[in-house]
């Protein structure tokens, strides 16, 4: 063991739907302050692997521990208490059309704490603020944002409980350049800030190369390779030195050296 405490450990996950086999042998760790991107190829089962870890999915085999805790056999109230430990931004944001931003940053407050009403706006008038957005946000409605807004506030919602651990499924997918940049600095920031561990899914190369400490790549049902991106960018597989090492891989690894130089 490498002295990192694992806030996720997955052993021999195994999912499946019907006949169709998603993930075997599947294992992980995720340790506390990093940040792990996950990849891999459409059909590798990234989402899947998130909805196990959370609880929104149970495995047809393996084991998740979550934070010490073996997810899959502990009590109801137990899985609340670590579910509220884990903040989840879902793919396109998933905010509730027919509420507030405010309001959407609330449910989870709702749902798991039992404070007066003007505190949780207090509250969620924070967590707004952290994510990046305006004063004034918290009274409009998700179609009265842009994707970058509606990222911004999912990613309020997220957080609104003082997660232990964020869950970010594709979040800069559908931002322009600068918008996911900007993202991904916002996530360097909450990291820093709030003592976050990050489990990242992203296509974004430019992503990896910013934020992440480590990388996971999905493939053949399970997880390839787990490391360093210098490494994992240097690994004998066709797909890896496909993605890693095709015009955009290496014009995301140029972007990053640049950065480098430059600080």
């Amino acid at each position: 063991m490498n002295g990192r405490e694992a806030v996720i450990e997955v052993r021999g996950l195994r999912n499946q739907f019907g006949a169709q086999v998603v993930h075997e042998n599947l294992d992980l760790e995720v340790y506390r302050g990093e940040i792990l991107g996950v990849v891999g190829g459409s059909g590798s089962g990234k989402s899947v692997l998130l909805r196990s870890i959370v609880g929104l999915l149970r495995p047809a085999g393996g084991s998740v521990r979550l934070l010490g805790e073996d997810m899959l056999h502990i009590g109801e109230a137990r899985r609340a208490e670590l579910e509220s430990r884990c903040g989840v931004l879902f793919q396109n944001g998933a905010l509730f059309s027919s509420l507030s931003v405010a309001d959407n940053v609330m449910v989870p407050m709702r749902e798991h704490y039992s404070l007066p009403p003007a505190m949780m706006q207090r509250l969620a008038a924070l967590k707004i603020a952290l994510a990046g957005l305006p004063a004034g946000t918290g009274a409009k409605f998700p179609s009265e944002l842009s994707g970058g807004m509606v990222k911004r506030a999912a990613l309020a919602r997220a957080i609104a409980l003082d997660p232990d651990i964020l869950f970010l499924d594709e979040p800069t997918a559908g931002l322009d350049p600068i918008g996911a940049a900007a993202f991904d600095q916002l996530i360097l920031t909450l990291r820093e800030s709030l003592g976050l561990t990050v489990f990242l899914i992203t296509h974004d190369l430019d992503t990896l190369y910013t934020i992440c400490d480590r990388v996971a790549v999905l493939s053949q049902k399970r997880v390839l390779v787990a490391d360093t991106l210098e490494r994992v960018e240097r690994y004998d597989d066709a797909w890896v030195q496909d993605y890693f090492q095709g015009p955009r891989g290496r014009a995301a690894m140029g972007a990053a050296e640049r950065r480098e130089a430059k600080a």
